[in-house]
């Protein structure tokens, strides 16, 4: 995979904002004029898929092999880690 498509599958692990514009038009004098915009900002939550395919992507180890106890330290390794970025 290129550092591009690993850079999205890692903002999208760890979740992020994204904003939203919507725009209605009005016809006036046979012209279309812009008569409202609304811009909202939304959260994006983690998603726990795109992080189990960017670890299988980096780390090389199959997850589906891990234990439980292994799972539930790598999970508090990585909250760690996004609560420090």
């Amino acid at each position: 995979m290129n550092d591009d498509a690993m850079k999205i599958l890692w903002r999208k692990a760890q979740g992020y904002d994204a904003t939203e514009t919507i725009e209605e038009y009005a016809v006036q004098n046979d012209t279309e004029v812009l008569s409202k915009k609304k811009v909202t900002i939304k959260h994006i939550p983690p998603d726990t898929a795109a992080l189990k395919a960017y670890l299988e992507l980096t780390a090389g180890k199959d997850i589906s092999l891990m234990t439980d106890e292994e799972l539930a330290k790598e999970e508090e390794r990585l909250l760690g880690m996004l609560k420090r970025e």
